[in-house]
């Protein structure tokens, strides 16, 4: 039997084996059969990785593998590894099937020891350089490999440089890096507990491992979290000879897009420095210039560069994300990874691509990613606001936001997560920052670039950011910041506009965007491309309208509740509710009826054509009526007020009556059908109100089309009694108006017992809407509000849950019943129209399972129309693309 492979030398992959090889080690080996100069290496595969993650060290002939390979560059290169004559250096990098920028491990410069950097210093002539390179791989592998924190490090550089008065590194000459060298050395002994290895192989073993225990760091898990990236992937590591960007200033580094990740125009795009290693491009450590400049700076390796980014493109069919190096005027090729952009680039990348013949229609569907539409629905600046801008950054991921500031990770994820909004306030974020990302609205940097960290992370989660503000001094331990002269201190609120990469002082009104061409145009292929229909929740016209500008095909959620809770109706619902006999309680119905058939009118009138299901009232009573607490305190102040007998005793009378409508459990409790059920008039007053206001229409030459929904039905007799309510009042008002309409009557499904006896209600419906907020409650046992403030989070953290169950449909168990229920239905009634009209309805992965089930519709909030289009046709095309993931 012949043992598994787990090292590849970059000359025996190819791209279709990302997989394997993780998205870096594939495309290195792509490039290097394409003839691109890509310095040699060899990538350890993913399975190695989850043999280790499992089993805590390499498998069996890993590390005798990894010698041969090893041996195998040293031959290629002329050098050995340690050699203290020619030393061969290499970096150690991650690279997943699934791009995670920056939430894996990295060394670089492995192989420097005492000795070898002598031989560096020597062979380049550069001492300089060498012990440059010394001292950030000692920071580097002390923090990443033996948990020195590496801020360490970097105060004893800052204090060197304030020591001799300069600025930059670059101002540091060879004996300022041999004397940090050693004192580096020293805060390793002191803080790690050993020496800092000086064996090469064992600095490789070491950093191998530590890239491979990376995959399982908290920040990796979080963003694979955020992204739905499976856990059981892995990580690759691939071992490279280094090339050097800082050998002098005919040599650079950088990071170059084939097209703008934040526009999608087609034009190149990117930064560089010179004289630099690729981490002070992506550390924000000096500000770098843009990509124009390398062709004055560098031109011959600028032009070869230019090539090299078109013929990519055209190879992967997709805007490529590169990383390189000169090193003296050579060109050499360190990655390409299809880029991480907007969702406005992706849109028109996507469009332009299929212009150009690269790509077809449903290649460009499948290459926006549903969630990414999001951020085309974030607000902006109002034009016509005036407000006081404070600095200026680059605009690093576009969209407005508004919030408090705050100065860590921690902050932003405690006060985020309680839904206060915030703005992460930083020098430079870092990987270990992302949990603080996640949880802001946006965020602003004081140094860094468009392709800093904190850049390329926010664009990737369609938050704004500004990066590289410098003129914000930030004085972390004094929680401000100061900007020319002004104060700002956490907690005050500020605008930053990713977009223009504006930061202004408080809050700027931000007004709702719109529909562009290239959304218009992907979503009009989507469109081709799906089964499933999209409606939207709406209940007022201005939603109405608005989903209908997004595309929906009509309301699959109309709430009669949130029309009656105007400060005009709230008095008429009490009396309806509290009434002691049925005349009081017709009077208030009859007064409420042409209130309700007003907002009818208006609605139906926006959905001319498209059908609209109006949900019966739902909710609990004592959700309309007054607080008992608020009115006893209100009875505790009159009684000490003279003259108010009479009001004190209505008061009095109003408290006994609501403390009779409570209820232990109001949610299981009166609501829904149960309400039309046992309390006259009712139901047949929200029904002539429907039926009139879409006579009204159709007699104005319209076409209304209604669908009424019976709420919390649990047995058939239950929706019998109310269909025929329904159906006796609703043909005597056609006859009544003399006009004809057309109408279904329905049900929500959300109480499992339902679900479970779908086959005896569907004989009774035309429709079911699954109503998946509540089946999730009842099938659960969880109260959401409960549930999410006091144990969801602990429950997604030892993975009881994988998922929010309110955000992503719980297919195991609540899912499990849709589809029993979508089967029972149709084996009673095989025309039955089935939907959805929870918040999954909204939820990509959602809608895959609404697919898949064989649902007729999901019906979203008006903002979530365009998400859910495109969900749809991804889900029709078999699952997402991870193109951009």
């Amino acid at each position: 039997m012949a043992s598994v492979k787990y090292v590849y030398d970059f000359n025996e992959g190819e791209a279709g084996m990302k997989q394997l090889l993780g998205g870096k080690g594939s495309n290195l080996a792509e490039m290097t059969r394409l003839g691109l100069p890509v310095p040699p290496g060899f990538t350890i595969t993913t399975e190695a990785c989850n043999y280790y993650y499992n089993e805590g060290d390499y498998p069996d002939g890993l590390k005798e593998e990894i010698e041969r390979h090893l041996q195998g560059l040293e031959k290629e290169m002329g050098k050995k590894l340690g050699d203290p004559g020619d030393p061969l250096l290499v970096s150690v990098r991650s690279g997943a099937a699934i791009s995670m920028p920056g939430m894996m491990d990295t060394v670089l410069n492995l192989g420097l020891n005492d000795e070898s950097v002598k031989g560096l210093a020597s062979l380049t002539g550069d001492e300089r350089f060498a012990y440059d390179a010394y001292r950030r791989f000692i920071t580097m592998f002390s923090d990443i490999v033996m948990g020195v924190d590496r801020e360490n490090y970097e105060n004893e550089l800052n204090h060197k440089k304030d020591e001799l008065g300069v600025k930059l590194d670059v101002e540091l000459d060879a004996a300022a890096w041999k004397e940090l060298v050693e004192k580096f050395k020293e805060i390793t002994r002191e803080k790690a507990g050993r020496d800092f290895p000086s064996d090469p192989r064992e600095q490789l073993d070491l950093a191998i491992r530590a890239v491979f225990k990376s995959w399982d760091s908290d920040r990796a898990k979080t963003y694979r979290k955020h992204y739905d990236i499976p856990d059981d992937l892995g990580t690759a590591v691939n071992v490279q000879s280094m090339v050097f960007g800082n050998m002098g200033d005919d040599s650079a580094t950088g990071v170059c897009f084939t097209r703008d990740a934040s526009t999608g125009e087609a034009r190149r795009y990117g930064e560089y420095l010179i004289n630099a290693q690729g981490e002070d491009v992506v550390a924000g450590i000096r500000t770098p210039n843009t990509l124009e400049e390398l062709g004055k700076d560098l031109p011959e390796p600028y032009e070869q560069l230019t090539g090299v980014m078109d013929k990519l493109e055209k190879h992967y069919r997709d805007m490529q994300d590169i990383e390189f190096t000169i090193e003296q005027g050579k060109l050499y090729m360190l990655q390409t990874r299809t880029g991480k952009r907007t969702g406005a680039a992706a849109l028109k990348i996507a469009v332009d691509m299929v212009a150009e013949g690269l790509i077809d229609e449903e290649q460009a569907v499948s290459r926006v990613q549903p969630e990414q539409l999001d951020q085309l629905l974030h607000p902006r600046l109002d034009p016509d606001a005036k407000y006081d801008v404070i600095a200026k950054g680059l605009p690093a991921s576009p969209g407005a936001a508004v919030g408090e500031v705050v100065f860590d990770a921690d902050t932003a994820e405690m006060r985020g997560s309680r839904g206060e909004k915030v703005i992460l306030v930083r020098w430079e974020t870092t990987p270990d920052d992302i949990h603080g990302i996640i949880n802001a609205q946006g965020v602003l940097t004081s140094h860094g670039g468009m392709t800093s960290h904190a850049a390329v992370v926010a664009r990737g989660m369609g938050k704004p950011c500004i990066s590289g503000a410098e003129a914000i001094n930030i004085k972390q331990a004094e929680r401000i910041f100061e900007v020319n002269g002004l104060v700002v201190k956490e907690g005050e609120t500020i605008t930053i506009d990713g977009t223009s990469g504006k930061v202004i002082l408080g809050e700027v009104k931000l007004i709702e965007p719109k529909v562009d061409e290239n959304l218009e145009k992907v979503l009009g292929w989507a469109d081709k491309l799906r089964r499933l229909g999209v409606r939207t929740n709406a209940d007022t016209p201005e939603d109405s309208q608005r989903a209908r500008e997004f595309g929906a095909e009509g309301i699959g959620l109309c709430r009669i509740e949130h029309m009656l809770i105007g400060e005009d109706r709230l008095p008429i619902v009490r009396r309806m509710i509290l009434a002691e006999g049925d005349e009081s309680r017709e009077e208030a119905l009859l007064e409420l009826e042409p209130l309700l058939r007003r907002d009818f009118e208006g609605i139906l009138e926006i959905m001319d054509g498209l059908p609209v299901t109006i949900r019966l009232l739902d909710p609990p009573l004592h959700e309309f009526l007054p607080n008992p607490t608020d009115l006893r305190v209100e009875l505790e102040r009159l009684k000490h007020v003279p003259g108010e007998r009479d009001e004190v005793e209505a008061k009095e009378k109003l408290l006994s009556r609501v403390r009779a409508e409570a209820e232990a459990n109001p949610m299981l409790g009166l609501r829904g059908c149960r309400v039309g059920c046992t309390m006259g008039g009712v139901t047949e007053m929200q029904v002539r109100a429907i039926i009139k206001a879409a006579c009204d229409l159709k007699k104005r030459g319209k076409d209304p089309r209604v669908e009424i929904m019976i709420p919390l039905v649990a047995f058939r007799k239950e929706l019998e009694i109310e269909r025929k309510k329904v159906i006796e009042i609703a043909e005597g008002v056609i006859e009544a108006m003399q006009t004809e309409l057309d109408f279904l009557v329905g049900t929500m499904i959300e109480l499992p017992r339902a679900a479970l006896t779908a086959d005896q209600i569907a004989e009774v419906a035309d429709f079911f809407s699954f109503g998946t907020n509540d089946l999730t409650q009842t099938t659960l046992g969880f109260s959401r509000d409960d549930a999410e403030a006091k144990f969801l989070t602990l429950y997604l953290e030892q993975g009881i849950l994988v998922d929010n169950p309110f955000q992503t449909l719980d297919i195991e168990g609540v899912g499990k019943l849709v589809r029993m229920a979508c089967e029972l239905g149709r084996g009673t009634n095989p025309d039955i129209k089935l939907g959805i009209c929870g918040e999954h309805g909204g939820d990509p992965r959602s809608i895959q399972f609404c697919h898949e089930v064989g649902l007729s519709y999901v019906s979203c909030s008006p903002f979530r129309v365009p998400v859910a289009r495109l969900a749809a046709a991804h889900a029709a095309m078999g699952g997402t693309s991870d193109a951009t993931k």
